[in-house]
């Protein structure tokens, strides 16, 4: 959990949250949230849920998907992060590209993220995934 003292900025938040994917950590990843949080994915995947509701929901989630999951992510590559006229808010631009281990096939997803984080915590993440792209990896 953050110090109150000196709460994560937005950026720090992002940082970890890529670390927490490269480690396939959902617990690293559900401890960035606040209790309450929302994390909502607009483009869905065939098997993925719209949106997980909570910290627990966002641990549970992301624990089911890497669980199961053969992708292994070796790159986060950062496109560009936006800056917004909230400092509770930024946007991240993407592409996570990795491999599957069973079959050596590489892959290669673009992405956006925008983040609200609030007291050191993300209060709202607004997942942008290439649909398309996540089912190929998942199939």
């Amino acid at each position: 959990m953050p110090d109150r003292q000196d709460p994560r900025t937005p950026r720090d938040v992002l940082a970890r949250y890529y670390r927490a994917m490269l480690d396939k950590s959902a617990d690293d990843l559900a401890d960035l949230y606040a209790v309450d949080a929302v994390h909502e994915f607009p483009f869905t995947s065939p098997g993925f849920p719209p949106r997980f509701e909570g910290r627990e929901a966002v641990r549970a989630g992301y624990r089911a998907a890497w669980g199961a999951g053969p992708a292994q992510v070796e790159e986060i590559e950062q496109i560009a992060i936006h800056d917004t006229a909230d400092p509770e808010a930024i946007i991240a631009e993407q592409v996570v590209r990795g491999s599957l281990p069973a079959t050596g096939a590489s892959f290669s997803v673009p992405g956006l993220l925008v983040l609200r984080v609030r007291d050191g915590l993300l209060t709202r993440v607004r997942d942008y995934m290439d649909s398309a792209g996540v089912a190929a990896v998942r199939s």
